[in-house]
């Protein structure tokens, strides 16, 4: 894959009808902070759960795939509206593949926003291929669209901004 121009990936975000997310480096920065017990805490850009939230009211599916269990990021996920949440998932292709054909989709109606090799199987099979700025080599060559946002920095706000401008429902 490479990256598309500007009038195919518009073409392509006008069919998608459910955007698969990763956590860890796309809704958050990548970091995890380890307190004294082994607690993780994460950070969330309130705009890219702004994003979420009217994408999902404007009829846009939004999915969550992770490798790493979180227990909080479900709840905020949850409080946001999203309704399919894969965590703890090292393979993400066979949980992507369970929510997609549950949601009686084809690949070419999903999109996926990840930033390293895990996501990239998933990424290979979306209509809609997308990464954040600071994403690994592995993710940015199989990537359709590059967001200008580092994870956990506004890269989720504005792929569900791409795809719901191209379908002409604006959240705002």
């Amino acid at each position: 894959m490479a990256l598309l121009d500007a009038a195919e990936i518009e073409r392509r975000a006008r069919r998608i009808r459910c955007l698969f997310l990763d956590i860890d480096g796309v809704l958050t920065d990548g970091k995890l902070y380890i307190g004294p017990n082994g607690e993780e805490t994460k950070t969330n850009y309130v705009r890219d759960g702004y994003g979420i939230k009217h994408g999902i009211r404007l009829g846009l599916q939004i999915a969550v795939i992770s490798g790493r269990p979180s227990e909080s990021m479900r709840q905020r996920l949850q409080f946001l509206g999203v309704q399919h949440i894969a965590l703890d998932t090292e393979d993400k292709e066979p949980a992507y593949l369970r929510i997609r054909d549950a949601l009686k989709l084809t690949d070419a109606d999903c999109a996926h926003l990840g930033d390293d090799a895990p996501d990239v199987p998933v990424m290979r099979r979306v209509g809609l291929a997308m990464t954040v700025a600071d994403a690994h080599d592995s993710a940015r060559a199989v990537a359709h669209w590059v967001s200008r946002y580092n994870g956990g920095h506004g890269a989720v706000r504005e792929a569900i901004d791409l795809i719901l401008g191209a379908q002409q429902r604006r959240p705002w």
